[in-house]
């Protein structure tokens, strides 16, 4: 139970932080197309690998930490909220990486990610916690 546990963890660090990550990098693209220079496919993937390895030291520690922090007070509502599985570790794992991205810029006024800077693009910010959250939910599920 607790191996399962740890690999459901690990699954929804590494499946929140390489979709933030990918939405991260294709929005540099597409300003990048928007300023007229040509992106392609290939350009596209090389620059998510670079992001990929280049954030790992930074923003994966502190998609590790919020997921970590987030779960727990999940895990804790599910007490009297049992029902509410899903949807309370979908919401928990958004609310992680919301909260990374406004606290950082409200204490210091940086972004980890572009991307989250707009309104939209912090809601798919959300969507990318909401998917490792819901898949922590549905694998360690009884």
């Amino acid at each position: 139970m607790w191996a399962r546990r740890m690999g459901s963890f690990a699954l929804a660090v590494a499946l929140t932080y390489v979709l933030a990550v990918i939405s991260a990098s294709q929005h540099v693209a597409a300003s990048l197309e928007g300023m007229g220079a040509e992106v392609g496919f290939g350009t596209r993937l090389e620059m998510i690998v670079h992001d990929l390895g280049g954030m790992a030291t930074s923003f994966l520690p502190m998609i590790l930490i919020g997921l970590l922090i987030a779960f727990g007070v999940a895990a804790s509502l599910l007490r009297w909220l049992p029902r509410w599985r899903y949807l309370l570790y979908t919401i928990a794992g958004a609310a992680a990486v919301v909260t990374i991205h406004l606290a950082l810029n409200a204490a210091f006024d940086i972004t980890p990610v572009a991307v989250a800077r707009t309104g939209a693009g912090l809601v798919v910010q959300a969507l990318c916690g909401a998917v490792g959250g819901y898949a922590f939910a549905r694998f360690t599920a009884r």
